[in-house]
């Protein structure tokens, strides 16, 4: 009798076991809506860009119904400095003047729509769109301690429906981080502010942030004080406590939020390692922060 047994069937057996590890998570979220918010060094990256789109578009193909929200801050100022206009933050947000304002708009539409291309050369049909899209973001001015910043948005309310009609239409939409205020004036938005915003009104069950950092550490300099798994009121005691600072702040700040606001839970992952999300989603050990409700 002839042995068919293939010679390296001890790794055969390992993608069964990685496949049936997924599959109660893929029932779970079965159709079940996931924000996304995509920026930092996986997006500077072509091919962890690469990774991160097929994460996606994988969780797209086994039922779940992801958005894609994603910033362009290093490709913003990549391109200012090609005009000769030096970038300026305060607070971490940027300095956004009439001139900037239409840089970034335009360099969000670019990276809009290159991602609208990636997702649809995996076979997945996608439709990019901003804020201003059918008044999705509507927002007005932002100050930071009190200082005018420019064209610079605080959201204040989010009309979903183009994202409602887009997902029942079968399509994944990727927006763009820029919106209206009541005198449709255009104004950048922190895209970290915008996921969270449109996972709330979306009613997400997951939003999920890509960083340049592993997730949350008691200590930042102490590797081995990792968090794994935390609800909103620990994440606020972190807060209090000091133990979080920097561009962290904000992000854990709208975390928190979300999860109050009917989220029910939001993972903070290091984008530069690749198929992150399939790896916190899809595996009982995680390799990010995940902030759960209280009853968790």
């Amino acid at each position: 009798m002839l042995n068919n047994r293939p010679e390296n069937m001890d790794e055969v057996m390992r993608k069964a076991e990685v496949l049936i590890e997924a599959l109660p998570y893929i029932q779970k979220f079965n159709r079940k809506i996931i924000v996304v918010k995509y920026g930092g060094s996986a997006m500077s990256d072509e091919e962890l860009q690469k990774n991160v789109i097929k994460d996606v578009t994988l969780l797209k193909l086994v039922g779940f119904k992801p958005i894609i929200v994603h910033g362009g801050g290093k490709e913003i100022s990549r391109w200012m400095g090609k005009v000769g206009k030096e970038s300026r933050f305060i607070n971490g947000l940027r300095v956004t003047d009439a001139d900037t304002m239409e840089i970034a708009e335009m360099v969000l539409n670019k990276v809009n729509k290159s991602l609208v291309t990636m997702v649809q050369e995996l076979g997945v049909r996608a439709v990019g769109v901003s804020g201003k899209d059918g008044g999705l973001l509507n927002v007005e001015k932002k100050y930071a301690d009190g200082q005018d910043i420019g064209f610079v948005g605080n959201i204040k309310e989010v009309n979903p429906k183009v994202l409602y009609d887009l997902l029942e239409k079968d399509f994944l939409p990727i927006v763009a981080p820029v919106g209206f205020d009541d005198d449709f004036h255009t104004y950048n938005i922190n895209a970290d502010d915008a996921a969270c915003a449109i996972a709330k009104a979306v009613g997400a069950d997951k939003l999920v942030f890509l960083t340049d950092i592993e997730g949350l550490y008691r200590d930042i300099n102490d590797k081995s004080s990792f968090i794994s798994r935390l609800t909103a009121g620990q994440a606020d005691e972190l807060i209090g406590g000091g133990f979080i600072g920097g561009g962290m702040l904000p992000k854990l700040g709208n975390c928190t939020s979300a999860i109050r606001n009917g989220v029910n839970r939001v993972h903070i992952l290091d984008g530069r390692i690749p198929h992150c999300l399939l790896l916190e989603i899809f595996t009982n050990q995680g390799i990010g922060t995940a902030i759960v409700r209280e009853e968790e």
